[in-house]
């Protein structure tokens, strides 16, 4: 079991990760924005081995959590979720640490591998 991280700010996508993922037996700890997220990081009294955010997010947005997270939790995997293949220019400097983005919309058998894929 892996404990997942989960920033999405529409809870319908929430839901459906949260349920994707525990079928496979992760602990997916949810949250509704990026700065809820980066919370829940900094005081986590466990690792988390995998953020999943989406890019577009209000206030602290997707790419922005990703950049503070990586300073508290260098070795995070990260894949990212959007909507908008555009957003995802924003994020070249962090390219290499950002191990797979998933398109939105997305089944759950798509997210389902997209986590095996970057947890393998």
């Amino acid at each position: 079991m892996v404990r997942i991280l989960l920033a999405e700010d529409d809870a319908a996508t929430r839901d459906l990760v949260q349920r994707a993922l525990g079928l496979d037996g992760h602990e997916v700890v949810v949250t509704q924005d990026g700065a809820e997220a980066l919370e829940y990081l900094r005081a986590a009294s466990a690792p988390v081995q995998l953020l999943i955010s989406d890019v577009q997010m209000p206030g602290l947005d997707g790419i922005a959590l990703v950049e503070a997270s990586l300073k508290i939790a260098p070795q995070l995997r990260v894949l990212l979720m959007s909507g908008f293949a555009d957003e995802l220019g924003r994020a070249e400097h962090l390219r290499s640490k950002i191990a797979r983005v998933i398109s939105k919309p997305f089944t759950l058998e798509q997210i389902r591998t997209a986590v095996k894929g970057v947890l393998s």
